[in-house]
């Protein structure tokens, strides 16, 4: 179990959550994010909302992040007025979010952002979204599927090689790349499917579909590979520097 890296997953609270006689407010999480953290040979920690300045000691504590999917990114974080199709906003989970992916990439800890997370990587970078989209949604609370192809050369086609039928369920995309992001996988219909900062020096990738829903781990594998790299080298580095060079 020491060798297995720690993965923080982001959270979100909602109002409702009913359990036994209890219904209150709640930090959760679908199982289907830890538990292919757990299969992919990684432990898994929930991050619920907290303060933006307790990012960069949230990220200290761990070996990899994931940004899980969830609600629409509030289009104002990408200055534009909200469109008919688009969902409330999730202000303090936008925030908080946020914060913990400008903490990943200070810090160099490896990053995997998932649907909205990949949307918010695009985001923290300065990239904009389609605030709309048909065909990657078409039953409401029920997954779809599509293929995706991968960019050759690319770091997620060096994780999948071939063309893969995912797990879906979207209604917004990445519209303009943020600074230093690459599209690495499209849909059929080039919507922009997987995205990595090749110009980062630590690990960062964001797919648009949802792995957690899916039998392949090779995603979450290479995030928790590099998870394992990584605190490889920091613990192993000499004595008064600076792991990761935070």
């Amino acid at each position: 179990m020491a060798g297995r890296p720690l993965i923080g997953v982001s959270t979100y609270l909602e109002s409702g959550a009913r359990w036994g006689v209890w219904e209150l407010e709640s930090a959760l999480l679908p199982a289907g994010y830890p538990r292919l953290v757990q299969r992919a040979g990684g432990l898994a920690v929930m991050l619920p909302p907290d303060a933006p300045e307790h990012a960069a000691a949230t990220l200290a504590r761990l070996d990899g992040l994931v940004i899980a999917g969830g609600p629409d990114v509030e289009p104002v974080r990408y200055g534009a007025e909200p469109g008919p199709h688009t969902g409330p906003p999730a202000r303090a989970r936008d925030t908080w979010e946020l914060a913990l992916i400008e903490a990943a990439l200070a810090a160099r800890v490896p990053l995997l952002g998932i649907c909205r997370g990949m949307q918010l990587l695009n985001v923290a970078l300065g990239g904009t979204l389609v605030q709309h989209i048909e065909g990657h949604a078409e039953v409401v609370g029920v997954f779809g599927g599509h293929p995706v192809t991968p960019v050759p050369g690319s770091l997620y086609a060096g994780v999948v090689p071939e063309e893969m039928f995912v797990p879906t369920y979207h209604h917004q995309a990445v519209d303009r790349l943020g600074t230093g992001l690459v599209a690495s996988a499209h849909a059929t219909d080039s919507t922009v499917e997987a995205v990595e900062l090749p110009s980062a020096p630590g690990w960062v990738l964001g797919v648009q579909w949802h792995p957690e829903m899916d039998k392949d781990v090779r995603v979450m594998r290479a995030l928790v590979g590099a998870a394992r790299s990584d605190r490889t080298d920091t613990t192993s580095a000499t004595p008064g520097t600076s792991p990761r060079a935070r």
